[in-house]
């Protein structure tokens, strides 16, 4: 369904990357980890990528606005959206997918996630806080620097809304970043992941950042004996 959305909000949350908030339409609904697509209304400029993108929504479902989080990369569509009006209007499709939380609360849901393929996990992650779910959810957040990790504080700070909710966090190349971390360091392995969760067959894997984050720990996961129907994924490319 077609829905007509006007920016509210926009701040730089990491390094290269904004969020923007939009007005919630009336009626809208979605699930968390849903996305939708957002598209240019009369924009000054364009280019061969065109008008429209799709993001997955940051907020949950019961906040009062939209918000999506994207990597500023230097498009048409990238610089009309950091530059356009508070008030603006966008079209917006959707909700669309199924990348969703699962219903079997007896289940771990293990969420690893790479960059900018944050931001599903944060809609659920705040769902599961705000309607005090059962499941048991472990975050995996790999990136490069702190400086680079959208929504990190909040993240690492979970626990406090959600007792059943575990985080995990990692960063790939220290050297180039002027903050602090006192988390690990290095890519995500099964080493990781067995220091969170007892086994790695048993869980309900979500995965989402770049494709070749997401290959790999698809690669990883299997190798260890993990069912593909456990295995759910989102490649987050050119954003």
């Amino acid at each position: 369904m077609d829905h007509e959305v006007k920016l509210v909000s926009r701040e730089e949350i990491a390094n290269g990357t904004m969020a923007f908030r939009f007005s919630k339409p009336v009626g809208f609904a979605c699930k968390a980890g849903q996305y939708c697509d957002f598209t240019l209304i009369d924009p000054p400029e364009t280019d061969a990528e065109g008008d429209r993108r799709s993001f997955s929504i940051a907020s949950a479902p019961h906040e009062p606005h939209l918000l999506i989080a994207t990597r500023m990369r230097d498009t048409a569509f990238k610089r009309v959206l950091k530059t356009m009006p508070i008030g603006s209007a966008l079209r917006m499709a959707g909700p669309m997918g199924s990348f969703t939380l699962h219903d079997d609360a007896a289940r771990t849901a293990v969420f690893l996630a790479g960059g900018i393929g944050i931001t599903p996990f944060t809609s659920i992650i705040r769902d599961a806080a705000e309607r005090k779910l059962p499941h048991k959810i472990v975050l995996f957040y790999s990136n490069r620097r702190p400086e680079d990790a959208a929504f990190l504080e909040e993240l690492k700070t979970g626990t406090a809304r959600n007792p059943n909710y575990a985080f995990f966090g990692t960063m790939t190349d220290m050297k180039g970043s002027s903050m602090p971390w006192d988390g690990a360091t290095g890519f995500l392995t099964k080493e990781s992941l067995l220091s969170r969760v007892p086994s790695l067959t048993g869980p309900i894997y979500y995965v989402a950042g770049p494709p070749g984050m997401v290959a790999a720990m698809r690669t990883m996961l299997e190798g260890a004996g993990v069912n593909g129907d456990d295995l759910r994924t989102e490649e987050f490319s050119g954003y």
